[in-house]
């Protein structure tokens, strides 16, 4: 509503320049073929850029993942977008999500690491699960991102499931 609001104030030369740059986008983008991020090419930036750790595979659930954890700076791997979650209550299984050219990619002698950095939620849980079976075949080591309290959360707002991860997962301190 407020683009609509927006656009309607505009002048129309500016509105139609803009439906037509909206036009080309979705002409011109489509799906890496390797991780499934948006691209110009075939091939998307990370898949193509030589610096990236090639060894490395991080599994996540969109798009919006990939911009989150590239917004960290801290991982320098390859993505693999799922396109979701198995979650039967909505009708998703395997076969709906990117799963196929996962395990191929898995099978790549350069592949020696898979991350899962999927929702901690019953249905990422159950997809972690799953994806872990399925490359049992492979020569990889599968993990999965650190799940816990925030730093500068309180204990007593924490859930139950997140504290008893915390607790279970727990780290040495220092020496």
């Amino acid at each position: 509503m407020r683009l609509a609001l927006h656009l309607l104030q505009q002048p129309k030369e500016s509105v139609e320049e803009f439906t037509t740059s909206i036009g080309k986008m979705r002409q011109k983008i489509q799906f890496c073929k390797e991780g499934h991020n948006i691209s110009d090419d075939d091939k998307c930036s990370i898949c193509n850029n030589a610096s990236r750790d090639k060894s490395t595979i991080c599994i996540v659930e969109s798009i919006r993942d990939i911009m989150a954890i590239e917004d960290t700076a801290h991982y320098r791997g390859l993505y693999h977008i799922l396109g979701g979650v198995i979650s039967p209550i909505e009708g998703i299984g395997p076969s709906d999500l990117n799963v196929s050219t996962l395990i191929e990619r898995a099978g790549r002698a350069e592949t020696k690491e898979i991350i899962m950095a999927l929702s901690p939620t019953i249905e990422g849980d159950t997809t972690i699960f799953y994806l872990s079976k399925q490359l049992q075949a492979h020569d990889v080591k599968v993990s999965t991102i650190a799940r816990g309290v925030s730093f500068g959360g309180e204990l007593q707002y924490a859930d139950e499931v997140t504290l008893g991860r915390s607790i279970s997962a727990r780290i040495p301190y220092g020496k």
